[in-house]
């Protein structure tokens, strides 16, 4: 998340990184380390670690409007920034197994992508329903056109935790068989005629349009996966530090490290599970949240949470996060129109 003013990743930043400075504290660069910014953006974080001294920074961003803004920044860091285009899934194929000093991800959607209407994230801003954070695949437009009531009632429901998520899909599969719903302002005045807020600052279709980015982009599962590859690219004491800001995010990083800062219990059945050594240790008992400042600053801040973790020499463990993910059908399954 970031803060507000125009887009500068190369000059005069604009990008406020929620919790920044306490996340740079938490991943302790050094002379000499080399670090991955999973989520590059407008480009907080990397600034952040290239002010250290000899610090080298591999930054990544499947949006490749952030990539063209962080061109100037890649001059400017005179070989210390390797800038690449790619889903954070991929960083390990990236960077390499075992050579990274520290990782930190800043998930969910910028500023940047919510202030251009072009790219439909905002329910705010009128422009053509998209809300994909790269280039390729279906967009939500075609997700609302396609998805059967029950799958766009479950898509609401859990990854907006929406409770009118049926009657939401019944308005939506009703009104686009009158017309197609196309651009961000239809499917907002689509939902506000289903939901009636108490709370006049939270618009109604807030839900719904979260829970259709995270589907479009596959956001909980690049971050399970993501996590995988963090631990296979962090040396032994390397770090991770995360910053989500749904609900949903911050249970699957919870979750991961929780699991990988103790051995599994073998038992007599299985006991070769007693072998298997924790690889992180947790260095958050509790996650770190933006002070009153910081929301006052940047409201968009305040469901933030932050946690951290340091790798261990042990072995990366085998990349079994599909039990991370809530159970929902796939993008290309919803895309062709299940019953």
């Amino acid at each position: 998340m970031t803060g507000s003013g125009k887009p500068a990743a190369g000059g005069s930043a604009r990008h406020i990184p929620v919790l920044g400075r306490r996340a740079v504290d938490w991943l302790a660069p050094r002379d000499g380390g080399l670090y991955v910014d999973a989520t590059f953006g407008a480009g907080g974080y990397t600034r952040a670690i290239l002010a250290i001294p000899g610090t080298r920074v591999v930054s990544i961003d499947r949006d490749q409007s952030a990539i063209a803004e962080g061109a100037a920044l890649v001059q400017e860091a005179q070989g210390r920034l390797d800038l690449v285009e790619d889903c954070f899934s991929n960083l390990d194929a990236i960077v390499g197994d075992g050579v990274a000093d520290g990782v930190v991800f800043d998930l969910g959607v910028s500023s940047m992508q919510l202030d251009e209407a072009a790219r439909g994230f905002s329910f705010r801003l009128d422009g053509p329903l998209d809300m994909r954070m790269g280039r390729n695949g279906p967009s939500a437009a075609d997700v609302i056109a396609h998805a059967g009531a029950r799958d766009l009632a479950s898509i609401i429901f859990t990854l907006g935790e929406e409770r009118h998520s049926r009657a939401i899909a019944r308005a939506i599969v009703k009104a686009r068989g009158e017309a197609a719903i196309s651009t961000t302002r239809r499917l907002a005045e689509i939902v506000a005629r289903v939901v009636h807020s108490r709370d006049s600052t939270i618009h109604p279709a807030t839900r719904t349009f979260q829970a259709l980015r995270i589907f479009v982009n596959d956001e909980l599962g690049e971050l399970a996966r993501g996590l995988a590859a963090a631990e296979r690219v962090l040396k032994p004491n390397g770090r991770i530090v995360v910053i989500a800001f749904h609900s949903l995010e911050d249970r699957i990083v919870k979750t991961f490290l929780t699991e990988r800062s103790r051995a599994p219990a073998g038992s007599r059945h299985r006991p070769e599970v007693a072998a298997v050594a924790a690889t992180f240790h947790v260095l958050t008992r509790r996650p770190e949240t933006p002070d009153e400042g910081e929301i006052a600053a940047n409201p968009r801040a305040r469901s933030a949470k932050l946690r951290a973790a340091e790798r261990t020499d042990a072995a990366p463990r085998a990349a079994d996060v599909e039990d991370l993910m809530p159970r929902l059908p796939t993008l290309s399954e919803v895309v062709r129109g299940r019953p």
